[in-house]
């Protein structure tokens, strides 16, 4: 390689994907009883958004009324499947 030569191999490591994950937000976990000492969940199971993607309203639940925070994040790694071969 020339003196233009990619900085990824000039270090000796291979350039990488950027690896793609797709995040859910599951059940709630806001304590509503928080106040008076308790311990109460509303039983909303997944969160879904109130507004279009990129609004403010697309941050609070549409079952419950919370903010998308109190709902549990799952993140899966969406694998590359161009990369497997079979044999």
């Amino acid at each position: 390689m020339g003196p233009q030569q990619d900085r990824s191999m000039a270090n000796g490591t291979a350039a990488r994907k950027p690896e793609t994950k797709v995040v859910h937000y599951r059940e709630c976990q806001r304590n509503h009883a928080a106040t008076i000492g308790g311990y109460a969940v509303d039983g909303c199971r997944e969160f879904m958004a109130s507004g279009a993607e990129g609004t403010a309203a697309a941050l609070m639940c549409a079952a419950c009324g919370c903010h998308r925070s109190f709902h549990r994040r799952e993140v899966e790694a969406e694998c590359d499947r161009s990369s497997t071969t079979s044999g």
